[in-house]
């Protein structure tokens, strides 16, 4: 396995940032960026094994610096919403930084995908990789304590796509860490993701209202164009909803340990993603709002459901839910989340 650094940009406050190619023995390839702990392409193999990059991104280092969409970062200190901007801890009300109609999204203005990372490669026999790590300050975007932060990210010789998320704290905060790459396996810029297939092991839905807070409540997804637990395509139900997909599915593994709870699959190319995680959630979102003022890698505009995510995760607004699983980090313990992309093509 190889690894390779290159630079990257230069940041306005005169930081170097760097480029790190990852490629296994097979020659699947990632490339990740420490600006924002990004993935910026994945390049894997179809049944004829043609490899074909399968994330969306930018062209230039000025556009990922930007990046308006998340694609590829790191998402912290706490993923997805926290309504209203405030939560209750141990008694105390902290009022985090709004960014998103009142309420907070995706950690805030200056969240960890916004950070310049330290860099450390890790290469065994059995993966080749960066650890990538940030201090996150006492009062960083109104979270409490100071919060050490190691993410890894590596390759393996089977065809994984591999992360490891580990935090610890001085204070009790919450810490809810995902990644935020959007997929399309027929490979970047070929067009809507109709036809592709996914399986979520998830009998619910966490409830949602109009600005895509949590309600509290669960839905269960049997006979609803939610319902994933059979493999389908994307597009079968899509057109049911006012926009598409944007919703946190309850997996059925809460036990904490790695687990497979998705797959995705594209019948055109042969690509498969299983997907393993020891997260009791994850968001899909199936590029809802594209309109074509992104012009990704390829040269093409991303338009609506060109693309999807799925972003492994505690669930949206745990902060304020008691009946959510826990997110709240406390001295003396570890926060841990680990999930894999293991790639192949039938």
């Amino acid at each position: 396995m190889k690894i390779q650094i290159e630079p990257f940009g230069i940041l306005a406050s005169g930081e170097a940032t760097q480029l790190f190619h990852l490629e296994n023995d097979h020659g699947m390839k990632a490339s990740v960026s420490d600006y924002g702990c990004t993935v910026l392409s994945l390049w894997v193999a179809d049944r004829k094994g043609v490899f074909s990059d399968i994330i969306t991104g930018y062209r230039t280092f000025e556009e990922w610096v930007e990046n308006p969409a998340y694609f590829g970062c790191i998402i912290g200190r706490v993923c997805n919403r926290i309504g209203n901007a405030k939560f209750s801890l141990d008694g105390v009300e902290y009022k985090v930084t709004p960014n998103h109609e009142g309420h907070q999204l995706h950690g805030g203005i200056q969240g960890f995908n916004k950070k310049k990372w330290k860099s450390r490669i890790i290469d065994s026999n059995e993966k080749c990789g960066i650890e990538f790590s940030y201090l996150s300050v006492d009062g960083e975007e109104g979270f409490p304590g100071n919060v050490e932060v190691r993410v890894s990210y590596y390759l393996t010789n089977d065809n994984e796509f591999g992360m490891e998320f580990n935090a610890v704290s001085d204070k009790a905060t919450p810490v809810n860490l995902t990644n935020h790459c959007y997929f399309n396996l027929n490979g970047d810029g070929s067009g809507t993701i109709y036809d592709q297939e996914l399986l979520i092991l998830a009998d619910q839905i966490t409830e949602t209202d109009k600005d895509s807070i949590p309600t509290g409540n669960f839905l269960n997804v049997k006979d609803t164009a939610f319902d994933f637990t059979v493999q389908h395509a994307i597009g079968k139900y899509i057109h049911n909803l006012p926009k598409g997909y944007d919703d946190n599915y309850v997996l059925r593994n809460q036990s904490g340990t790695l687990m497979h709870g998705i797959t995705a699959y594209d019948p055109g190319s042969g690509r498969e993603m299983q997907i393993y995680t020891t997260e009791p959630g994850v968001q899909l979102y199936t590029s809802n709002w594209f309109d074509g003022s992104i012009i990704g890698k390829s040269g093409k505009p991303y338009l609506e459901h060109h693309a999807f995510a799925l972003e492994t995760q505690h669930f949206p607004d745990s902060v304020n839910h008691p009946g959510f699983p826990d997110v709240t980090l406390r001295p003396g313990k570890k926060y841990h989340s680990e999930t894999i992309w293991k790639f192949s093509a039938v």
